[in-house]
């Protein structure tokens, strides 16, 4: 058990040490000036982008997740971060396309920069993990399926999201950071 949490733990830092430092930083850059933020996907890239979505919220931005019932109309001046392995995912990509038509910024997670969705983004943001595909580019890995893409997003965009939080007095962002946490469970 311990020799496979190490593989996967090394596999996972040399996939996001391998990540663009500019892309993360375009991306946080783009979430700072949307006016609300909106985050797809689908199956487990969808899973991630909800749990991106969470953090999101306790750092006070407006986000919305696509799909759910009180999710409002996409506009201008509006963000759509898609995440999508292949960058190809046909809800994915009609969304983008929605989205784009109603003068929304795009920005792709993904693992695959020359993507139909990446041909529509105004920004990517590339993990080089597996995928489901095993595309002969991607890295070799223990894990199955999408799992190490997935592992990845959620650490890089939680870091991501830190990056935009940072401040001097991280106790007290901690503490406004809570105040926004889930309080009826």
């Amino acid at each position: 058990m311990k020799r496979i949490i190490k593989t996967v733990s090394e596999e996972i830092s040399t996939v996001l040490e391998s990540v663009k430092e500019e892309e993360a930083v375009a991306l946080g850059e783009a979430i700072r000036r949307a006016k609300r933020i909106f985050i797809s996907g689908e199956g487990r890239s969808g899973l991630m982008g909800k749990a991106i979505a969470m953090r999101l919220m306790h750092a006070d931005f407006h986000v919305y997740v696509t799909g759910e019932t009180i999710t409002p109309s996409i506009e201008k001046d509006d963000l759509l971060i898609t995440i999508s392995g292949s960058g190809s995912t046909s809800t994915s990509y009609q969304l983008a396309s929605t989205a784009k038509q109603n003068g929304a910024h795009i920005f792709l997670v993904t693992t695959n920069k020359q993507s139909k969705i990446g041909e529509i983004s105004d920004g990517t943001l590339v993990i080089p993990a597996a995928t489901k595909h095993r595309r002969p580019e991607e890295p070799k890995t223990i894990q199955p399926l999408g799992n190490q893409f997935d592992q990845c997003v959620h650490l890089l965009l939680d870091s991501v999201i830190i990056w935009l939080t940072q401040t001097e007095d991280k106790e007290e962002a901690n503490k406004k950071m809570a105040g926004r946490h889930a309080n009826l469970e």
